[in-house]
Order: C-alpha cells, then structure tokens, then sequence
C-alpha cells in the first residue's frame, strides 16, 4: 500500500530555499522515483539531472539528509517511517538550479592530468603486464565520475580557495593509477605534489565512505600516492644523486620509478 512521506526539496539557486512536499511513496522506490513523481504531479519545473537509473552513470549525485548520495540507489525503505527527507544539491560546486550543480571544475582538473606515456621505443607486441599490474587499474577504472567524492572532500567543500591548486580525489586517484602503471615512462610525483596538492589530502577516508563503487581511493591509491611523493622528495640517496648528477637529465626534479608496482597483500582490490 502506498503512503504519504514529507519531503523537503532545494529550490532556486544558491540563493534558494527548501520548499516542503507531501508525497505518495510506493513499496520498492528510490528518492529519484519521488522525485520524478513530484516532477509530474507536483513541480513540474524542478531541475534533477539523471540518465541510468541504476547507479552507473553517476548523473543523479546530490545531498539527502547531508549525507553525498545517488538518488537512484538511496532506498525509501532504508529511511524511518516519521522520517523527512531532505534533498538539497551537492554543497561543493556551484548550483545551476534546484538540484543541478556545475560540475566543470572536475573536467578541467581532467585536463590537467598528463597523459599515458608508454616507451616510444616499445612495439605492440612487446607490451607484457602481470597480472596484479591488470587488476589494480581495475579497481580505479570503476570509477563513474558521480564526483559524490569531491564533494564530501573538505579540502575543497569547506575551503574555495583550494580549487586553485587542489584537485581532490578523483583526480589524485587517477594520478596513482598513471604512476603505478608499469608502461608508463612518466614520473607524476612532483607533479602529484606541487601541482595537483597531494599535501592538503589528510587521508581521512570520508571519499571511500561514500563511493558507490566501494573503491577503497585512500588505501589502495591516496595512501600509496603519498608514499612514493615521500620517498621521492625526502631519500637521501635520491637528494644525494639529484645533487651529483648520478642520472640522466640531473637538471630536472624527477627520478625513475623504483618503488614496486604492488600493492601490500591486505590492500590488494577484491
């Protein structure tokens, strides 16, 4: 049997404000079915942004009760009966209206991002990997880009001016699977630091927490990220052969690549 729930629902832009529905929810639902019947019944003007409907696409991210959610996999029945609903769009980037944010910022730290850059002198045939070198990119490569990550990221939610020169974790998750490849030539962990802000992410696993992907981001690419930065910046066998010129190209900061491409057994991706 359907039932009425309350919900209260952002309107306008970042100038806004809650305006309050009473709603009939049926038995299975997720909030973006409310939402749709609120759409057809209701408000026909509210702006949502979706496509799949099935968690994939990561269109649909938005705040229900505070917490960064996909509307299409936040389940009525996970919610108390005598329970409002508030939905409200994601605090970390700028509202377009009702519950459509400007996500742009993401795509420009996208671009940022230097490309694969395999050995030139490498033919196709010649291109072998280990198995764990397969399954490790796997896991970063789950990533729908719903961006529920950098939302929750205070580093950038609660701090504008880190924008600037902080990509957030999405970003620094694909940064790690680019330096952890085994064909790729290019050293990222200078660039990891000084230009996509590797120092401010304090590894407090709050962007693990609400992936929908269940990626483990901090473990499996934050935490290794910030070790190879460490070894690479602070070694003093490294400091001691940038300053003699022990390797080729002693004019620039980067060295090759030594730390092993594995992970520690207990954080190898399921």
């Amino acid at each position: 049997m359907p039932t009425e729930r309350t919900f209260r629902v952002w309107r306008g832009g970042a100038d806004g404000e809650l305006a309050e529905y009473t709603v009939e929810v049926h038995e299975g639902e997720v909030v973006l079915d409310i939402l749709h019947r609120l759409q057809a019944t209701q408000t026909p003007d509210l702006a949502v942004r979706w496509n799949c409907k099935a968690g994939k696409c990561g269109s649909c991210s938005m705040e229900i009760n505070g917490r960064p959610r996909l509307s299409c996999m936040a389940r009525m029945s996970t919610f108390e009966e005598d329970e409002t609903i508030i939905v409200t769009p994601m605090r970390t980037f700028p509202v377009i209206r009702d519950l459509v944010c400007d996500v742009s910022y993401n795509y420009q730290k996208a671009r940022e991002i230097p490309s694969f850059t395999p050995d030139p002198e490498t033919r196709p045939g010649d291109f072998r990997m280990q198995q764990s070198d397969v399954e490790r990119p796997q896991e970063f490569r789950k990533c729908i880009e719903c961006f529920l990550c950098q939302d929750v990221c205070h580093v950038i939610r609660d701090h504008e001016e880190n924008k600037r020169n902080f990509s957030g974790p999405r970003f620094l998750m694909r940064v790690a699977e680019l330096e952890m490849h085994p064909k790729d030539t290019e050293d990222r962990r200078m660039v990891a630091q000084e230009e996509f802000g590797m120092g401010y992410c304090n590894i407090t696993k709050c962007c693990t927490e609400v992936c929908p992907e269940h990626i483990k981001i901090t473990d499996n690419a934050l935490i290794p990220l910030k070790e190879r930065v460490a070894d690479r910046k602070y070694d003093p066998v490294v400091w001691l052969g940038d300053k003699i010129g022990l390797r080729k190209g002693a004019d620039t900061p980067m060295v090759p690549n030594t730390r092993p491409n594995t992970y520690p057994e207990e954080d190898t991706p399921e």
